[in-house]
């Protein structure tokens, strides 16, 4: 197994899913230095830790600047078009850099990767490398070929990889909090996404290498693992291939719900959360699962996209309205009211007319999610809804009503964030506050942010916390005693 311990540090002034993030200077000499960017969701962050496990393997260190780099990749999103730009711009900063440097190698990893591996490399000439999110395994070679001046490519999208055996470099530098990817590649085929044709088809990872990754982060100290996948909940594993005569035919194969039972059981002070749920795939074990075990996070990443079942076939989704709105139901019913909900919604996709964005408000309404992820509608090559529909609705009418999906969900973050007044918390300390040392900076149970004073509470410690204020994004309170019922 590779093994590392590099730490990853993050710009504060991003929005959520435009996140960038660079590695960390290590202290170290006699090796090349490799510097990392990467843009976009916990996934592409995810896979930036095994790039890093991969390229410590082959005796390269991590730096904090471009400028000491002798390798530079970046690890990009293609969700977006204005992640694309970013990248972009990136790029043409980068080749200025190269000029006054002509050995410095500079690679696209990720979801850019295989959609523009032939204008990045032939006709803008922008990088050496172009390496797809299955590929990351060859990336030493690709560096030895790039080197010789030659340009280096691999963007195979495998049906297989995981990268089970690879121990990934912690995104996070708190020590307190770990990701788990679980799973890889995407199904649903989903109109608007790219993730299936970037990303490949899905795979699940040996739930046991999964179990001892979480085993061992929690005897290194952490306290809390978030399980991600595209979607979580069609995880299934089933052993393929047997060993000494031993017989797989009636193998059973491990769910989801079975797979957060197996982590929880680790023990009770670690706390599991995961990420992203698909509205058509969880199911009622997940949700009893959840209820059983003190440990597992009440909190649901629930992506609804649109409240119109008309918008919802056109997207692909495979569910409408009336359903989703069931599953809402039945969350509440078994989790109860308070299980943290949020959700993603797109304003303006195709030949959605102002009567159907009424629908996404009204669905707003009904749900009250905690909090959520909201863009305006934006055309990915290469995906069906490119292919076949017309993006049809102009740029300051998706604009506007993105901003009425932003004022209805403020409201109701901060009418959730208010029911949480007057009770006790359970928080998870990640560290100081950013705002005052005086204060330190944890979770809830449903994935709030919660603010208190620092007294003598460290990083790590469970602290039960009594919600006195808060706005729509944050819990303040103080350290009380635990409370029993």
């Amino acid at each position: 197994m590779i093994t590392s311990t590099l730490k990853i540090l993050s710009e504060a002034d991003k929005e959520a899913c435009e996140l960038v993030k660079v590695s960390e200077e290590e202290l170290t000499v006699d090796k090349k230095r490799l510097f990392i960017e990467s843009y976009g969701c916990q996934m592409n962050f995810s896979d930036s830790e095994i790039v890093a496990a991969v390229m410590r393997n082959a005796d390269f260190a991590t730096t904090s600047s471009e400028d000491s780099a002798d390798v530079i990749f970046l690890n990009t999103c293609a969700i977006r078009d204005n992640a694309e730009q970013k990248v972009r711009n990136r790029l043409q900063y980068l080749n200025n850099l190269k000029k006054k440097r002509p050995g410095l190698i500079i690679g696209v990893l990720g979801c850019m990767a295989e959609r523009l591996k032939t204008k990045l490399l032939d006709e803008e000439k922008m990088v050496d490398i172009v390496a797809g999110p299955d590929s990351y395994r060859d990336l030493p070679r690709l560096v030895e070929e790039a080197e010789t001046g030659q340009k280096a490519v691999n963007v195979f999208l495998s049906r297989e990889e995981t990268y089970a055996d690879i121990s990934p470099i912690r995104l996070n530098s708190n020590g307190i909090t770990a990701y788990i990817s679980i799973m890889r590649g995407c199904d649903n085929m989903c109109s608007f996404c790219v993730v299936p044709y970037t990303r490949g088809r899905e795979r699940s990872r040996d739930p046991f290498s999964i179990v001892e990754e979480a085993r061992l982060l929690f005897a290194d100290g952490y306290k809390e693992v978030t399980l991600l996948g595209q979607n979580v909940d069609s995880y299934k594993w089933k052993k393929e291939t047997a060993k000494d005569g031993e017989s797989t035919a009636n193998a059973l194969p491990v769910s989801f719900a079975q797979l957060l039972e197996m982590v929880a059981l680790i023990h009770p002070d670690l706390r599991v959360r995961f990420s992203t749920s698909h509205p058509k795939d969880i199911t009622d074990d997940v949700l009893w699962t959840m209820k059983k075990y003190e440990n597992i996070c009440k909190y649901i990443h629930f992506p609804a996209q649109s409240g119109n079942s008309r918008v919802l076939k056109v997207m692909n989704r495979t569910y409408d309205r009336e359903w989703y709105i069931q599953k809402i139901d039945r969350i509440r019913e078994v989790l109860g009211e308070d299980c943290g909900i949020s959700t993603d919604m797109i304003t303006g996709f195709c030949t959605e007319t102002e009567e159907e964005h009424q629908d996404t408000l009204s669905l707003m309404e009904y749900v009250k999610y905690d909090y959520a992820y909201m863009f305006a509608y934006s055309e990915r090559p290469g995906t069906p809804a490119a292919k076949k529909l017309k993006d049809d609705v102009p740029e300051e009418v998706k604009k506007r009503r993105l901003q009425e999906v932003i004022a209805v969900q403020l409201k109701h973050s901060s009418e959730r964030n208010k029911l949480a007044l007057g009770k006790v918390h359970k928080v998870l300390v990640e560290g100081p506050s950013k705002r005052s040392e005086a204060d330190l900076c944890g979770r809830n149970d449903q994935n709030k942010v919660v603010i208190f004073p620092r007294e003598h509470y460290k990083k790590g410690d469970y602290v039960y916390v009594l919600v006195t204020d808060c706005s729509s994004a944050t819990l303040l309170g103080k350290a009380v005693e635990e409370v029993t019922a």
